[in-house]
């Protein structure tokens, strides 16, 4: 009698292939499949020749891929790229399909809106945001808009000019959120499907603290809170969002270090969990991930805890769909730590499952 087939997913993996002063070994994407049961991280492919593919993200109904090239210039022109890959639902291998330029130096976020048509992406050196179409062959056409941020804020070694460092649809699809380390802001466009458009919204951007630097964010699976990580601040803002006005009013703003730590470090991810009832960020220099039980009431956070990373320098994380394992991706050691997730306290247990992957700096599961 043969054993019962095992519940895997495939697992993708961004990295730093070395074409910029970040560094990185990588040779390009790889790809990975993981035990649903044990949270065993396994490398099974690796797709070559894709420079510095630093984010990634997949289409919402299609197998289909999308990969920044986080990169000053490429294909001779300057600015980098975003690239698109046809999806093996059976392997989980690429195929290349082609790329287009992102209208600005080094993207190091890419999105694709929930209708799968469009591409949205933040350029963090250019200081801007892109939005590029889908066709029917998933590849992508050249941007239909492309928006330069403005200004600078309190700190002049890191904010002298903007830096779109994420852009982020909301969960109804009708704003995108865009936060610039550079300006302090979170920028609210709406998503103009139809002329594909970026609009900017009134109001147009929410603040955090002076000298913060806001990264990236998610949305509570309610859609009325988001939680927005600060890298230079190392603090979480909360948000309560109007759905109908894209509009954002500070709630909180939280540390995600201890207080008798003393040492350099930046902030880098931030989700909540599937059930809504904790939220996690990653630690880059105290080398953790920071939990957070979720008020039930107002979307407020209280500190849980800290876990070790199980590496250095955990870039990206990534929640499985279930909700539970927890996987870091820890640059600068090069592997993929799984941790179970306590579903009564949000604590995580590491499972002492360890993949080897080089400069890994994004994971996405496969739906």
């Amino acid at each position: 009698m043969s054993a019962p087939a095992t519940d895997t997913r495939f697992i993708y993996v961004g990295t730093f292939t070395g074409e910029t002063e970040l560094g990185g070994g990588a040779e390009g994407i790889y790809v990975c499949q993981m035990d649903m049961a044990t949270g065993a991280v396994t490398l099974i492919h690796s797709v070559p020749d894709v420079p510095n593919p630093s984010y990634l993200n997949l289409h919402p109904e299609r197998p289909l891929l999308y990969a920044v090239n986080a990169v000053p210039e490429i294909d001779g022109h300057a600015g980098g790229a975003v690239s698109a890959f046809a999806v093996d639902s059976a392997t989980g291998a690429l195929d290349f399909i082609n790329r287009q330029p992102s209208q600005g130096a080094g993207p190091c976020h890419v999105s694709v809106e929930q209708t799968g048509n469009y591409v949205i992406t933040a350029n963090y050196m250019g200081g801007s945001v892109a939005m590029l179409p889908i066709a029917a062959d998933g590849s992508l056409g050249p941007p239909t808009d492309w928006v330069q941020h403005v200004g600078s804020s309190v700190n002049p070694d890191r904010q002298g000019e903007p830096h779109a460092h994420s852009f982020t649809p909301d969960p109804e699809n009708r704003f995108a959120l865009a936060c610039d380390l550079g300006l302090d802001q979170v920028i609210v466009y709406g998503l103009d499907l139809e002329r594909g458009a970026l609009p900017l919204n009134n109001p147009a951007f929410a603040t955090v603290h002076p000298g913060a630097g806001p990264r990236h964010l998610d949305f509570h699976p309610n859609g009325r809170i988001v939680y927005v990580i600060n890298e230079i601040g190392n603090t979480i803002t909360v948000f309560a969002y109007d759905q109908d006005r894209g509009a954002l009013a500070e709630l909180q703003t939280i540390p995600t270090l201890p207080p008798e730590f003393n040492e350099t470090s930046h902030t880098a991810d931030v989700h909540v969990h599937p059930s809504g009832k904790f939220v996690y960020g990653s630690n880059r220099g105290h080398d953790s991930i920071v939990i957070y039980a979720v008020n039930e009431t107002d979307g407020t956070l209280s500190l849980v805890g800290y876990q070790s990373s199980g590496g250095e320098v955990p870039r990206n994380f990534v929640i499985d769909p279930t909700g539970a394992f927890l996987l870091t991706a820890n640059q600068d050691t090069d592997n993929i730590v799984t941790f179970r997730i306590d579903q009564h306290t949000g604590n995580l247990e590491p499972t002492g499952h360890v993949a080897a992957v080089p400069t890994p700096v994004c994971l996405k599961f496969s739906p």
